[in-house]
């Protein structure tokens, strides 16, 4: 199955990194672990809702924990430096979709990430924090099937950032655009109902809250596992641009050759 190797091959790139990607686990866990102590300082002077210090703490672990596979996917899917080489006119002969090439290999790149970064970063948390995991069976079940959904939706939104290099020769600004953007409406610095109320409104209209909010929301037993439909269905929406704007692509390469 093509779908396995070109994973096992991503998977397999990125284990011959593994001792230099320690270094981005400590770095990462000293971050949660500095949001974590401001948020706990702010909760003894001030309530904290439905979450409380106690909660909030678990909220910002969670959330820190599967960044790496939500929100640091890879820029563009590499896709800007194979138009840069001419990698990509190869890419799009093949008898392959060129979208099912690239989220192949970027689910080899997720399933490292949550392997080797996600996992060991939230476990040092739990002994840091003396943090409380879900006693509920079904709750894990939701929580992998958002996170799941919520890296699928990453992988789209850096699909098209990627794909935009054919129209401009830098796309880079577009990631760090999407980033921003992902940051602040995602709730990795602030719970989403604490955004002011234009904020919330516009943040709920977008997808990013499905990156991190409602899976950590799940996790922590504050939101139904049912929410993970509104990630479905923006991941079978993001699905057919992808597949409309290769379309385009294809056809644009076809005129540029002649």
């Amino acid at each position: 199955m093509l779908f396995a190797v070109l994973a096992r091959k991503a998977y397999a790139r990125n284990l011959q990194y593994r001792g230099s990607h320690l270094l981005h686990n400590a770095v990462s866990a000293v971050f949660g672990f500095i949001y974590a102590s401001i948020w706990t300082s702010l909760g003894s002077d001030a309530s904290l809702g439905e979450y409380g210090a106690k909660g909030i703490v678990s909220y910002i672990a969670f959330n820190q924990a599967i960044l790496w596979i939500t929100q640091f996917t890879t820029n563009g899917l590499g896709l800007e430096q194979s138009v840069r080489t001419g990698q990509i006119a190869v890419d799009l002969m093949r008898p392959v979709h060129l979208f099912y090439q690239a989220m192949s290999r970027e689910w080899g790149q997720v399933w490292y990430q949550f392997l080797y970064k996600s996992i060991p970063i939230y476990v040092l948390y739990v002994f840091i924090f003396s943090l409380q995991l879900p006693q509920i069976a079904s709750v894990y079940g939701w929580t992998a099937l958002s996170l799941v959904t919520a890296s699928y939706i990453s992988i789209c939104l850096n699909y098209l950032i990627g794909v935009a290099a054919l129209w401009t020769t830098e796309s880079r600004w577009f990631y760090w655009v999407n980033y921003s953007f992902a940051m602040l409406l995602s709730g990795f610095f602030i719970p989403v109902e604490w955004l002011p109320g234009w904020l919330r409104t516009i943040s709920l209209y977008t997808p990013y809250p499905y990156l991190l909010y409602y899976p950590t929301r799940i996790y922590l037993g504050l939101e139904h596992g049912t929410v993970v439909l509104g990630a479905i269905l923006w991941g079978i929406g993001f699905t057919c641009v992808c597949l409309a704007v290769t379309a385009v692509v294809r056809k644009k390469l076809e005129v540029q050759g002649g």
